[in-house]
C-alpha cells in the first residue's frame, strides 16, 4: 500500500497542473475512490469540481480521464472553495450567522432575511437590533457589532425598522401616580436628611412570546446582505418545532452547532440585566448549543426549514422563540 501511495503521489505530482487547467476542477489529491456513494479501498486521484457535469456536455479538454498511468480517478463535487471568514469579521454581502448589533450594544447574530410585503429585512432579536426597547426606529445597525470592531458610519449595514417591545419587570414605571408618590416621599426624605431615595419600578409585566426585531438593509440590498446562512445555505421553508426534533444553527460565537428540542411549551424567566426580568411563554428548549453573542441565530431542522429564533440560554440550555410567533408578531415571512 505504501508503494502504491508513493507511486500515486508521483503520478499526481506530474499531472496535477494539467488537471487543474480543466475549467471545473478546483482541487486534486490522493484518496479512496467512492463508488455508488460508498468509499472503497481503492486508492486513486481525486478531482474536486464546482459542479458535476455529464461528460457528454463537457468539451474534451475539460474531461477528467478515467485513469492516469493506470491509476483510477474520481470526481467529487465540493462547490467553489473559498477562504473562510470568521463570523466576527466584516462581511459584504453579509449572510446569516455573522456578528451584528445596534450601535449601543456589544454584538449578536444576524439571523436571516425575511420579507414584509415586497421589502427585504434582517431578522434578529430585539436586544440585538433594538437594544432591549431602548432604540429608536431608524437607528443605525452595524455589521460587525460594536464588540467586534464595528463602527459608524463605516460598518453601517441597515436601519432599525421595527421591534416587538419586551415587557420587563424591574424597569422604571411609567405610572404617573407612582412617580408622583415617589417624588413626594423623596422630598420628605431630603427634608429629614436621609440619603436614600425611592424610584417607582414595574413589578408586574405581561408575558412575552418573542424577542424579535427587523432592520432594513441599506441600498442596494445585494451589496449588503446575502439570503443564506453560513455553513447551512438557503432556508427551505418553515416548520413547527416539535419534541426530539434535530436542529442546527450558525451563530456569531459558537458558529455551527447542532442539538435537539428537549422541551416544548416552555415558560421561562429571562434576565435582561441586574433586577430586570422578562417572562416568556410558548418557547422551545434545547441543550447546550449556544453562548453569549449567538442571540438572534436562526434555528433550522435537518431539512433546512426555519423553526425558531434563538434568544437566551444558560450553561446547559438554549431558549428559542417559535418562528410562527416571530413571523406573526412582526408581520413578516420568508
Amino acid at each position: 500500500m505504501a508503494n502504491d501511495l508513493f507511486t500515486i503521489r508521483n503520478i499526481l505530482k506530474s499531472s496535477r497542473e494539467q488537471l487543474l487547467d480543466r475549467s471545473n476542477v478546483v482541487a486534486t489529491g490522493v484518496g479512496y475512490k467512492v463508488t455508488g456513494g460508498k468509499k472503497t479501498s481503492t486508492l486513486g486521484i481525486i478531482c474536486s469540481v464546482t459542479e458535476k457535469i455529464p461528460v457528454s456536455r463537457l468539451p474534451s479538454r475539460d474531461r477528467v480521464p478515467q485513469t492516469l498511468d493506470g491509476v483510477p480517478t474520481d470526481v467529487i463535487r465540493t462547490g467553489p472553495i473559498r477562504a473562510l471568514q470568521s463570523s466576527t469579521d466584516r462581511h459584504r454581502p453579509a449572510p446569516g450567522g455573522v456578528s451584528i448589533g445596534h450601535r449601543d450594544i456589544t454584538a449578536g447574530t444576524l439571523g436571516c432575511l425575511v420579507k414584509r410585503g415586497d421589502k427585504l429585512f434582517i431578522l434578529s432579536n430585539n436586544h440585538v437590533l433594538a437594544n432591549s426597547n431602548a432604540a429608536k426606529i431608524g437607528d443605525p445597525i452595524l455589521q460587525p457589532g460594536p464588540h467586534d470592531g464595528g463602527k459608524y458610519p463605516d460598518d453601517h449595514i441597515a436601519d432599525l425598522e421595527d421591534f416587538v417591545p419586551i415587557s420587563i419587570v424591574g424597569v422604571p414605571s411609567e405610572c404617573e401616580v407612582a412617580g408622583q408618590i415617589a417624588k413626594w416621599l423623596n422630598v420628605v426624605a431630603k427634608y429629614l436628611g436621609k440619603d436614600t431615595r425611592l424610584q417607582a419600578v414595574r413589578i408586574q409585566a405581561e408575558d412575552n412570546l418573542v424577542d424579535a426585531a427587523i432592520a432594513r438593509p441599506r441600498s442596494p440590498e445585494a451589496e449588503y446582505v446575502k439570503n443564506e446562512i453560513l455553513d447551512i445555505g438557503a432556508i427551505a421553508g418553515t416548520a413547527s418545532g416539535e419534541l426530539d426534533m434535530a436542529i442546527k444553527k450558525y451563530g456569531r460565537t459558537t458558529n455551527f452547532t447542532t442539538g435537539q428540542i428537549e422541551q416544548v411549551d416552555v415558560t421561562v424567566n429571562v434576565q435582561y440585566g441586574e433586577g430586570r426580568i422578562a417572562s416568556f411563554t410558548d418557547q422551545l428548549m434545547a441543550g447546550a448549543m449556544s453562548q453569549g453573542g449567538d442571540s438572534g441565530s436562526a434555528v433550522l431542522d435537518s431539512d433546512n426549514r426555519l423553526v425558531g429564533l434563538l434568544f437566551a440560554g444558560s450553561e446547559n440550555s438554549t431558549i428559542i422563540n417559535r418562528i410562527e410567533n416571530v413571523f406573526s408578531a412582526l408581520r413578516v415571512s420568508l
